[in-house]
């Protein structure tokens, strides 16, 4: 077998001895290259989650500007409640006086009417009275006075209550009225006297008149 020169021979060993740490280099990198991919899938690294706050830190009484704005909303409620009822107490009196007003101005009109009538007038058939319980009136003596437009066209009246005494004596005159009634319409004035409760009084309709 023929022998191979010492040169060949050396330089073959040198290319395996390359080749073979070229394999391994190769190897290297493949295997950082692999690492460095798998971390850069990972993502960022987690960061540590902070505590929750200790909830033994926390007393559970509001802050003093919180119940203070409390106080006052109270406050202020009650306050407009106070003054809602204050007004219509108020709308209540004025209502009140201006029924008695024009009770007051009704009845003038009916003095008036009346004062130039002769006899009884024209309207009795039209007027009738109920007495109302005294427990419904405060314990004054008061009349339903009911009048009825019983005509075809509009029409006032005026109505004279007397309250006699036992005797028949007239003890006390009241005037009630009614204006612009139209056909067919009633209205319900009521006739007070203004004597003691204790007072034995009739009331009896003395005059009605139509205009």
């Amino acid at each position: 077998m023929p022998r191979r020169p010492a040169g060949r021979t050396i330089a073959s060993r040198h290319r395996a001895i390359i080749a073979t740490l070229g394999l391994t280099l190769g190897a290297c990198v493949l295997v950082g290259c692999s690492d460095s991919d798998s971390d850069q899938d990972a993502g960022p690294s987690p960061q540590p989650t902070p505590s929750s706050p200790d909830a033994a830190s926390f007393s559970g009484v509001p802050p003093s500007a919180l119940a203070s704005r409390a106080a006052s909303a109270i406050a202020s409620a009650h306050a407009s409640a106070s003054a809602a009822a204050s007004s219509a107490s108020a709308r209540a009196s004025e209502f009140e006086a201006s029924v008695e007003a024009e009770a007051a101005r009704a009845s003038s009109a009916a003095e008036k009417e009346l004062k130039n009538v002769q006899g009884r007038g024209n309207a009795l058939s039209e007027v009738g009275m109920k007495g109302l319980p005294r427990n419904e009136t405060s314990g004054l003596l008061a009349v339903l006075v009911t009048i009825t437009n019983k005509t075809d066209t509009t029409a006032s009246y005026a109505a004279q209550v007397d309250f006699e005494d036992s005797s028949g004596k007239v003890v006390e005159t009241r005037f009630v009225g009614a204006e612009d009634l139209e056909p067919g319409k009633m209205e319900q004035p009521i006739a007070f006297s203004r004597q003691p409760q204790d007072a034995e009084l009739t009331p009896r309709l003395a005059k009605a008149q139509r205009y």
